[in-house]
């Protein structure tokens, strides 16, 4: 296994565990807890700039993209509701009034939000409920399309996919992946992991392989992380952005063929959840089990013979970060989020290339 230094450079607590994290816009990222509230830290001072307060359990934060300069406006969920704020403001702790926009999403206090996503215009919000259901807010009207098929358990995950217009992909605890053409509200296509058999190595699982966790690589890879410990990489949508030797460039599809059964795999990457995992290239991901194994690894070009695979390059154990809940690269930067061992909120901040001495 490869040597890639990351070292852990800063080691955050909050009162109550982080729940998610987002990258924000000028430097900073964004800190989301099970106590109601956001923090925004400075990425190169690791100092809280600014605060919301008393939302209810936030489950995610999205940063809307800008080139204004400042922090712009986020949507947090928490609860059954999605919030917009404009974090471009005097205050330092903002509170539920200061909302510009609540839309009420779950159809009741039990059905809570999991995950919200925008696409790469900022022109549409994709969020999933405890109810399985998976829904689009076009930010232009306020309109809500909820997609005619639903998870049949908890849907946890949604991704729009990279230059499609119109198709994202969803995860749920019924261990399916659904693909949807979310102006249509139809499903395109889907793949059940549940069917999916264990690898030799594996032996016998104790959890299902219900769907945590995914990410999506800017070139249209699908990565999904499962409570059994798996990590089930999709790479049929994949988008070649040139021709490298001995490969040619896939012809653009109709639509993303990305959950395409001979173009996907499964490979055991650790003993328990993988609760999180984010891409740092097109071909590179880390992931992370609930008890803090992290991992960064490499996705294969198909061998020979075509089988796909994936390889450990590198792999850390937090040591602050008890359980963990969340996983965000930038740069050269690696922010893990989650519960301390005594049940607060712990962040840890781990950087490339930096050496012992350095901090």
């Amino acid at each position: 296994m490869e040597e890639t230094p990351y070292t852990c450079r800063q080691t955050l607590k909050t009162p109550a565990p982080i729940s998610c994290l987002a990258e924000g816009s000028s430097d900073h990222f964004f800190a989301g807890s099970d106590d109601g509230s956001v923090r925004v830290y400075n990425q190169e001072t690791l100092k809280v700039v600014k605060a919301i307060r008393g939302l209810g359990e936030v489950s995610s934060v999205v940063c809307m993209s800008h080139n204004a300069g400042g922090l712009g406006d986020i949507w947090v969920a928490c609860n059954r509701h999605a919030l917009r704020f404009t974090m471009n403001t005097e205050k330092m702790i903002l509170a539920k009034a200061d909302a510009t926009l609540t839309l009420e999403l779950g159809a009741d206090d039990d059905d809570m939000l999991n995950e919200l996503s925008l696409n790469q215009k900022n022109s549409q919000l994709a969020f999933c409920l405890d109810s399985g259901t998976v829904g689009v807010v076009d930010l232009s009207t306020k309109q809500v399309s909820r997609m005619k098929t639903s998870h049949d358990n908890i849907c946890g995950t949604v991704k729009f996919i990279p230059d499609r217009p119109s198709e994202l992909v969803s995860g749920g605890y019924d261990s399916r992946l659904l693909h949807h053409d979310f102006h249509q509200r139809t499903v395109l296509s889907r793949f059940d992991l549940g069917m999916s058999p264990l690898s030799e190595s594996s032996g016998v699982s104790m959890s299902p392989p219900f769907i945590l966790s995914s990410a999506m690589s800017p070139c249209g890879i699908l990565a999904a992380g499962t409570a059994d410990g798996r990590v089930w990489i999709g790479t049929g949508g994949e988008k070649m952005s040139g021709v490298s030797s001995g490969t040619s460039i896939k012809k653009k599809r109709r639509k993303w063929e990305g959950l395409k059964q001979d173009e996907a795999f499964t490979a055991d990457v650790g003993h328990g959840p993988i609760t999180a995992l984010t891409f740092i290239e097109p071909r590179t991901l880390f992931t992370s089990t609930l008890m803090g194994k992290v991992t960064l690894h490499e996705i294969g070009s198909p061998t020979a013979d075509g089988k796909l695979d994936i390889s450990p390059k590198w792999m850390r154990e937090t040591t602050d970060v008890n359980k963990v809940n969340a996983i965000i690269a930038i740069g050269d930067l690696i922010i893990i989020g989650g519960l301390s061992e005594r049940g607060g909120g712990m962040i840890e901040v781990w950087e490339r290339g930096l050496k012992s001495g350095d901090v």
